[in-house]
């Protein structure tokens, strides 16, 4: 079994300058990004013009694939989910209108992998677990997979940062994200716990996370 690790970002600024808000999600460049499968927004901040802001999150690295509920665009819950590890696949079946993930087995080498066996499209995500809560939190979103067919990730943990406030929590960005991101980490290879600090050059009003 693969060694699970936790990381707690903390994202502080002061006396920025300008009101500014930043989203972090997970979407590295992946093959298929935006055609079969789409990354989710796990975090929205705010940090005041003036005076001292904090933001916190936590990564933990057990990941899931789960069955998400998606209202206007956005994953309000999941409504059954399974902790899967690399190296390992699960079966997704329907019996009375209830869903179930198998219990994982091993499956092709380097990724997770989840079957549709339900016999009807259905949407898929995959996730990782956070402390103290049921269902985990999507990262990626893979929607109509068909009867049959079977969702392969290759999920790496690289985490961007985003000035923009077109996104809210839990969406699905259906496209690419029209500014560039601010800052790139992958929390593979962070220590436990890190510190962040958001600055903004008042000459060119460009903003960097050190």
């Amino acid at each position: 079994m693969a060694h699970l690790f936790t990381r707690n970002l903390t994202f502080q600024s002061n006396d920025l300058g300008k009101e500014v808000t930043i989203m972090l999600t997970f979407d590295a460049d992946m093959e298929g990004l935006y055609e079969d499968f789409f990354p989710v927004v796990w975090k929205v901040s705010k940090f005041g013009k003036t005076g001292p802001y904090r933001a916190l999150a936590t990564y933990t690295s057990q990941l899931a694939f789960s069955k998400p509920q998606v209202v206007d665009g956005n994953i309000i819950d999941a409504e059954t989910a399974v902790k899967i590890n690399v190296n390992e696949k699960t079966n997704l079946t329907e019996a009375n209108e209830v869903y179930h993930f198998s219990p994982p087995e091993a499956g092709p080498a380097g990724v997770l992998q989840a079957v549709n066996n339900t016999g009807a499209v259905q949407d898929m995500a995959v996730g990782f677990m956070s402390p103290g809560d049921l269902m985990p939190k999507p990262a990626l979103y893979f929607n109509e997979v068909g009867d049959g067919s079977h969702v392969t990730a290759r999920f790496t943990p690289v985490l961007r940062a985003y000035i923009t406030s077109d996104y809210q929590e839990t969406a699905i960005i259906r496209g690419a994200i029209d500014t560039p991101a601010i800052w790139s980490q992958d929390l593979s290879g962070l220590a436990e716990s890190t510190t962040w600090t958001v600055k903004r050059d008042p000459a060119t009003g460009h903003y960097t996370i050190v």
